[in-house]
């Protein structure tokens, strides 16, 4: 049966939104651009809108200044566009674990008046996808008193978590619009690859992977052509799988938990990854609260989680989200993997970072800058991999961890590094 759709104008889908409530927006490549730009239009009529999401993509337009008394933005991860606003003190940040998240909104401590997602176009039952971010939308939708749904033609309809029945819709707008990409192939370094090669070597066969996007993540990916029965299990996937799928090398067959599943939360890359996605059902895209829980990700065999950092301590802690006082990102699911990851039979948790910046500053440091936020605590980190080599940490005395960091910083910052030992522990290193 082919259902009838009752489309409206986004005016029409918008003025159900009022004053003083709280709404969700989807994230990631499916942030609701147009739906925005259309909300944008409403600052008069509005006050007071909290607006509630985690990474967004394009430009949103709310978070510019002019709409700072009809829209506040309350974000779970500070991306590119809300990051002036934020260190403005028009916007504010949650820290929260990925996986935590949906329940807040289940729970109510971020109740949800309104949710605006956008969506495949429904299939001949009447059921629409959350594409390509499942993550919290999916707990968002659930909880929402009131859902508008942007269609969009362009959007993947994946398998898993994400459908929804078109009644669920409280308004629904069509519009075609192409979805962000992003790439970081071109971008991999000799540094990144070096890095890579060095994770590479640390893989077994049969392991399970979580690596997110950006160049080392694609680097690691590139050197593990000759790998035998690799699986995924990640809170988000790039283009760097498709080729490793095609040849066989990632096939999920040693997984316990979803064995022959790639099994991920949301995707960002290129239209070659959404169109790979689109209706394969190869790929399951699940609920954060299940895909980042550490007790189901430690039921997979070597599991190697792969994350990054802004810069470490000579102790071992981690600030992965904010630069001093600056807030640049957010908790995200870091400690959800690399927790699972060391609970996992086999597990690697790895931090991986350049040993210094693009201008020269480094990246294993004395001591944290003032007002950064550890992510990772001293207690969770296992492997700090930099081009200059492995940092093996848990079990590891202060001193012997300051020692072995020593050992991977760039062989400018070591003299440096010393020195501040010597201060701190009183002893040479």
């Amino acid at each position: 049966m082919i259902h009838p759709y009752n489309y409206v104008t986004p005016q029409e889908a918008l003025s159900i939104i009022q004053s003083d409530t709280r709404v969700f927006i989807h994230g990631s490549v499916c942030t609701p651009v147009f739906l925005l730009h259309e909300l944008a239009k409403e600052k008069d009529r509005l006050r007071n809108v909290e607006l509630v999401a985690i990474t967004l993509k394009g430009d949103i337009e709310l978070d510019k200044p002019v709409y700072a008394g009809s829209f506040h933005i309350n974000s779970l991860f500070v991306s590119g566009p809300i990051r002036n606003a934020v260190a403005e003190g028009r916007a504010d940040f949650i820290p929260v674990f990925l996986s935590d998240i949906p329940d807040l909104f289940k729970n109510n401590i971020l109740e949800l008046d309104t949710a605006i997602v956008q969506v495949s176009p429904p299939d001949r039952h009447g059921y629409c996808s959350l594409g390509v971010s499942v993550d919290i939308a999916r707990a968002a939708v659930d909880s929402a008193r009131q859902i508008i749904a942007l269609v969009n033609p362009l959007m993947p309809r994946t398998h898993g978590d994400g459908m929804i029945h078109t009644d669920r819709f409280t308004r629904m707008v069509f519009h075609e619009s192409p979805l962000p990409e992003e790439s970081y192939t071109n971008k991999v370094g000799e540094t990144e690859r070096i890095i890579g090669q060095h994770i590479a070597g640390m893989i077994e066969d049969g392991s399970t992977l979580q690596m997110g996007i950006g160049t080392i993540p694609d680097a690691v990916l590139s050197f593990l052509g000759n790998h035998k029965n690799l699986g995924v299990h990640t809170e988000m996937l790039s283009d760097g799988i498709i080729d490793l799928v095609e040849k066989d090398v990632i096939n999920n067959k040693c997984k316990c938990k979803h064995p022959n599943k790639t099994i991920t939360s949301f995707a960002i890359g290129s239209r070659r990854l959404y169109d790979y996605v689109n209706d394969n059902s190869s790929f399951n895209f699940l609920d954060i609260d299940y895909v980042n829980n550490p007790h189901v990700i430690r039921q997979n065999p070597k599991v190697i989680a792969i994350n990054s950092a802004i810069e470490v301590d000579l102790t071992g802690q981690v600030c992965a989200d904010s630069i001093g006082e600056l807030q640049y990102s957010g908790i995200g699911g870091q400690m959800d993997f690399m927790r699972g990851a060391a609970l996992s039979v086999g597990g690697k948790p790895i931090i991986a970072l350049n040993s210094r910046t693009n201008k020269g500053v480094p990246r294993i440091v004395p001591h944290l800058k003032d007002g950064a936020g550890v992510v990772t605590t001293r207690g969770h980190v296992h492997y700090v991999v930099t081009e200059y080599g492995i940092a093996y940490l848990f079990g590891k005395n202060l001193r012997q961890r300051a020692k072995l960091l020593i050992d991977i910083a760039h062989p400018d910052d070591r003299e440096m590094l010393t020195k501040y030992c010597y201060e701190r522990f009183k002893l040479f290193i």
